[in-house]
């Protein structure tokens, strides 16, 4: 058993092929199957290095491995073999048609209430005309001769599919520059490295269709392949995700702060009835069921995710995140934060907080509760039972109490008008830096 995953090098990775790498790598981790990460590179105009280089960066970042990998680029004479073979069998066959005749001619089956496919026309070309399109300088692009047939097959998650050949146009293999096109190098290296389960998105549903009359006239056997499409994901407002795959790069996700567990665990929950829980691919194997996930799209919603990373943060030990903190945080200060971290970046803020030097906003209008705050700081050493000895004394000299009470300090001292617990957070900023920023924001 086999699997693969196949992105283009021409973008980013983007959530929802991402969500495709990971339920490839969960279900080929879970059956003991071999995982093949090929770079179908064949668009040379669009593919870059770059690209191919961070796919496979982003794709180890959410914890996701492969047991071989090759580029499309370097095997050019293996299509170029199967492409003679077909040739041979009358299976291939040149066409010269522009796109302006293309266009006239689906034009003219419309007008007559006929299906807007190609026509077979360079069929019936004959040799000598052939010929002389080729000494006129022109060159021929290859397109492939469907059987007619209907193509059916028990899809592991949309459940029984079909694709009437003879609705659709004889595919384009390989471009009049002979370059060839997705659809036959994916049969190609699909039969030659032995792959024996495809998952993929439903926007391939047609094009499975395609290839398994392909896959056949390549030599190989169509029960011998097994197919699964998972619905295409939209965005929270139920539109097409694509107009937004700028923000849902796995890299902006990354700056952003999201954490690989929390992408993974919703990802991986995402159209299943099943809650989602943060975990690296590796502890999610165990749960995972492809036959689980619904025959509907499902919504990707950054605010759902955003509440999984934020639990995630909540839960994580102070040596799991050590590497990623500001060089000097300790656990005293992981633990203080933590719980209202919704991003690992917003950390960096907070340790300013505690130990840099923060100007607070200016509260002329609170000056005199600010200075009797000042007046009745308590001396050090401050510990956790400092900030409700300091509060409760205020509360005696100036009769405030709740939010009149409490908010004007915490502005003063951390900046922000709502953060940790300042139980916690009082003794790590310390007297000096509390009573520099009460008398800076009683001055305004």
């Amino acid at each position: 058993m086999k699997l693969r995953f196949a992105p283009s090098p021409t973008g980013y990775l983007h959530v929802g092929n991402a969500r495709i790498a990971l339920a490839n790598w969960l279900f080929a981790r879970q059956q003991g199957a071999r995982l093949l990460l090929r770079l179908d590179d064949t668009d040379l105009g669009r593919s870059r290095a770059e690209y191919a280089e961070a796919l496979a960066e982003d794709l180890r970042w959410l914890g996701l491995d492969w047991d071989e990998t090759f580029r499309q680029q370097d095997r050019l004479p293996l299509y170029a073999a199967a492409a003679e073979r077909l040739k041979a069998s009358g299976r291939l066959y040149p066409c010269f048609e522009s796109e302006e005749e293309l266009r006239y001619k689906r034009e003219l089956r419309l007008k007559q209430g006929r299906p807007p496919i190609y026509d077979r026309g360079a069929l019936k070309m004959t040799p000598e005309q052939y010929e002389r399109a080729l000494a006129n300088g022109k060159q021929p692009y290859w397109r492939f001769r469907l059987t007619g047939l209907n193509r059916e097959w028990a899809d592991g998650v949309l459940g029984r599919r079909a694709v009437k050949l003879s609705s659709l146009s004889d595919p384009v293999l390989i471009r009049a520059d002979g370059s060839p096109l997705y659809t036959f190098t994916s049969v190609v290296d699909d039969l030659d490295s032995g792959i024996t389960h495809v998952v993929r998105g439903e926007d391939h549903v047609t094009n499975t269709g395609i290839q398994l009359d392909l896959w056949e006239a390549l030599g190989g056997r169509a029960e011998a392949l097994h197919f699964a499409h998972l619905p295409l994901l939209t965005d929270s407002d139920g539109g097409p995700l694509s107009k937004r795959l700028g923000s849902l790069a796995l890299r902006q996700l990354r700056r952003d702060g999201v954490e690989p567990a929390a992408l993974a665990g919703y990802l991986t929950a995402l159209g299943t009835s099943g809650d989602p829980v943060p975990g690296m691919p590796a502890a999610l194997v165990a749960g995972f069921d492809l036959t689980a996930i619904s025959r509907s799209s499902a919504r990707f919603d950054v605010q759902q995710l955003l509440a999984l990373n934020r639990r995630h943060l909540h839960s994580l030990p102070f040596e799991a995140v050590r590497a990623q903190l500001p060089a000097g945080a300790d656990e005293e200060f992981w633990l203080a934060v933590r719980g209202n971290l919704d991003l690992l970046g917003e950390a960096k803020s907070w340790f300013e907080v505690v130990r840099g030097s923060i100007v607070p906003p200016g509260q002329p209008e609170e000056a005199e509760f600010l200075r009797a705050a000042l007046a009745a700081l308590p001396a050090e050493p401050w510990d956790g039972g400092t900030w409700g000895t300091w509060t409760e004394a205020l509360k005696g000299t100036t009769g405030r109490k709740g939010k009149v009470l409490f908010l004007p300090l915490r502005l003063a001292l951390t900046g922000e008008d709502h953060g940790p617990d300042l139980k916690v957070l009082l003794p790590l900023i310390g007297r000096e830096r509390a009573a520099l920023r009460l008398r800076l924001a009683a001055e305004g």
